[in-house]
């Protein structure tokens, strides 16, 4: 296995990475428009960072990078990996609040995007609202915040991995 890992291009790497976070980005509209799971300001947000890693691994797969690239694009990688685990956690703690502490819920997003200041819209979905603290889909006893803290971490990891390869193709 050590022997693949040495001898496969990072262009295909970096296109495992896009399919997994495409896979999530459907999985995610599977939910939403055919079990009616419709996303809260969270779960928006943390759309965004997926699709943002999407955008990034596929450009990095397109573009086939020389070393420093290669490390430009793991380190972007990483870096939106880590929004998404903060943005995460903070879903995952908003759920486990007790009840008489969930945030209240707030306006739609599309009314916050009509009426206020994109940076009061962008403090309002990071903080959260009631909507928030519903559980919704869970396997294997995790829920979807909780799957999306393990995918960002394992996408930055496998970034960070692609980025510390020796000899890299």
């Amino acid at each position: 296995m050590l022997k693949l890992w040495h001898r496969i291009s990072n262009r295909w790497l970096y296109l495992a990475a896009t399919l997994f976070a495409g896979g999530l980005m459907a999985f995610a509209l599977y939910l939403q428009y055919v079990k009616h799971q419709d996303p809260c300001p969270l779960c928006m947000v943390q759309r965004l960072v997926f699709i943002a890693i999407l955008a990034v691994c596929a450009v990095a797969t397109l573009h086939g990078p020389k070393r420093l690239g290669e490390r430009i694009y793991a380190a972007l990688i990483v870096l939106l990996s880590l929004t998404g685990v903060a943005v995460a956690a903070r879903h995952i703690w908003i759920q486990h609040l007790p009840a008489d502490q969930v945030p209240a819920c707030g306006p739609g997003l599309d009314y916050m995007l009509d009426t206020m200041p994109l940076s009061n819209v962008l403090k309002s979905l990071m903080h959260g609202s009631g909507e928030c603290a519903a559980k919704g889909w869970t396997f294997l006893t995790l829920n979807i915040p909780e799957w999306s803290l393990l995918c960002y971490l394992g996408l930055g990891l496998w970034a960070v991995l692609i980025a510390l390869r020796p000899n890299a193709k």
